[in-house]
């Protein structure tokens, strides 16, 4: 049998609302992670991997430096017909933006009609994972489900912000129910602590997608989202299959980081997530070559670290620094620096991710913050020392207390 013809779709036209301020001159997508990369990368960089080179983006929200990165970045050879477009919202269906992400896919109609494909694999942008969507797919196939959703196991606290899945006892590949955001979900017969949520991962027939996506277009009170109402429309039918991410096997996955997903959707998660990266044996993993996680090609020079006088002693230490990074004279520790970043004598950078860019003076100190692009640090300036202080100066704070400096700010002493 011949392989199914499969068409990628990648969900970028995230607003964000709740990683403000990083968002507030951005999508979601394109919102920087890990020194080099952008969250839409890990998105792509799995559905390249997994031989899919058919893809498009669907964005929507302040798409500017999301379609940039995308433009310069994934470039495909045309030669053999393949592809990374960027498709931004163009109203087919009639004077109104994406009113959710089934009617993102429903107002691209027409890119299926023209590829024509089998299968269309469906991701989200916006959450940091490695997986392998043709053993998904190999496995919807199998199923015979029109429909099927990737599932991962996470804390039963977590539910009230998640889709949770109810499997089938009698057949775990079938769901018996999806119950969007539930706020008193039970939890799973080995794992009472645990709830089967969503990833967001998607895999479908195409026509029985556009069926669905038809249908649901023309239904009253839809809210058209792909979870709260076209998984549904598939589950009452009992044609939704499950694919439980634990079967996914990564080449050059450990078992540390194996089966590592995780949504980005707050800025504490996000600034947790940079922490998994720098431990000593890697929550999640970038430095896995068989799997690589793509990104954009950096012409920066290579990082530098200067001045090894006592009491003045440039180093870092359980931190990724990425190219152009000076590190003069200053101290950092449990800290992610981006590209550009110049780090000036007598410094200190702790615990904290710093983004594009960002210059931090002369005695000047930051800790446990989110430092947006392009900030500059005043000297004796301080960051994430004073609660109150920081509230006062108008940055965002945190419940578990971290300080987000937004764009381009000039923090004072």
């Amino acid at each position: 049998m011949a392989a199914p013809k499969v068409l990628a779709i990648v969900l970028a036209g995230g607003e964000g609302k709740r990683l403000m301020p990083l968002t507030a001159a951005r999508a979601k997508p394109a919102v920087p992670f890990g020194g080099t990369y952008r969250l839409v990368d890990f998105a792509l960089s799995n559905v390249i991997n997994s031989r899919y080179l058919h893809v498009v983006v669907l964005t929507q929200y302040k798409s500017h430096s999301l379609d940039r990165h995308i433009a310069r970045t994934w470039r495909m050879s045309p030669l053999l017909g393949n592809y990374v477009a960027p498709v931004p919202a163009q109203q087919r269906r009639g004077p109104h933006w994406y009113l959710g992400s089934a009617d993102a896919i429903y107002q691209c109609a027409n890119i299926l009609e023209d590829e024509r494909p089998d299968i269309v694999v469906i991701v989200g942008a916006d959450h940091v994972y490695r997986m392998d969507f043709s053993q998904m797919v190999d496995a919807h196939v199998a199923s015979g489900a029109k429909f099927s959703i990737a599932g991962i196991r996470q804390p039963i606290a977590l539910a009230p912000e998640m889709g949770v899945i109810d499997i089938d006892p009698d057949d775990p590949s079938r769901v018996r129910a999806f119950l969007e955001k539930p706020k008193d979900p039970q939890g799973l017969s080995d794992s009472p602590g645990e709830v089967l949520a969503s990833m967001g991962n998607y895999v479908a027939d195409a026509d029985a997608l556009m069926e669905a996506l038809a249908k649901d277009a023309d239904r009253v009170g839809s809210k058209h989202d792909m979870g709260g109402d076209i998984v549904p429309y598939f589950v009452e039918r009992g044609e939704c299959g499950f694919y439980d991410f634990r079967h996914n096997d990564v080449p050059g996955s450990t078992d540390r980081d194996r089966n590592y997903w995780r949504d980005v959707g707050t800025l504490d998660s996000y600034y947790e997530a940079h922490q998994d990266l720098i431990a000593v044996a890697p929550v999640f993993n970038v430095y896995n070559h068989q799997w690589p996680m793509h990104q954009g090609l950096i012409t920066a020079p290579p990082a530098k670290f200067i001045h090894s006088e006592e009491g003045r002693l440039g180093h870092a230490a359980d931190s990724i620094v990425s190219p152009g990074v000076i590190v003069s004279g200053a101290t950092v520790t449990g800290s992610v620096l981006s590209p550009g970043v110049r780090l000036h004598s007598w410094s200190t950078v702790s615990d904290s991710v710093l983004l594009d860019n960002v210059v931090v003076n002369r005695h000047a100190q930051v800790h446990r913050a989110i430092v947006d692009k392009n900030v500059v640090v005043e000297e004796g300036a301080r960051i994430g020392i004073d609660r109150e202080w920081d509230l006062q100066r108008g940055f965002t704070v945190t419940d578990s207390g971290i300080t987000v400096v937004a764009k381009g700010t000039v923090v004072s002493s």
